[in-house]
């Protein structure tokens, strides 16, 4: 091999270690990942609130589902993809009819195309019966 096809290769792998190292990769963080309601009546069983989140990464942030831990729990989110630095919600409403006074907490789980691909969201409260004053 002459010099200049060994100078070649060189430079190609060192080039292709550099571009494999800076992979463009979205990046989800929230503002805070568990919602607390408090207490509240099951007059009015039905409570929302809304996460936010920004892609502090490089790359667009898809998510690609949100699943409740139970049919109560209703996750609405951002569908199209979030560039770097822009912000997404994801909007959870609980619907407490037909289901026992007390205390629950429930999950979400998040699968998106950033560096931590699966995580989870938190909503608790209280639920107080009809007849309690």
């Amino acid at each position: 091999m002459n010099m200049k096809k060994i100078l070649f290769f060189v430079v190609m792998l060192v080039m292709g270690v550099a571009y494999a190292s800076a992979q463009s990769q979205a990046e989800i963080k929230f503002d805070k990942t568990t919602h607390d309601f408090g207490t509240f009546s099951e007059n009015s069983p039905v409570v929302s609130c809304t996460f936010t989140f920004s892609n502090v990464g490089n790359a667009p942030l898809v998510i690609h589902q949100a699943v409740a831990s139970c049919g109560c729990t209703v996750p609405d989110y951002t569908k199209e993809p979030i560039l770097p630095g822009q912000k997404g919600t994801i909007k959870v409403t609980y619907n407490g009819t037909g289901k026992y006074p007390g205390h629950f907490k429930k999950s979400i789980t998040l699968r998106t195309n950033a560096k931590t691909e699966m995580l989870r969201l938190y909503i608790e409260g209280d639920m107080t019966a009809k007849d309690a004053k």
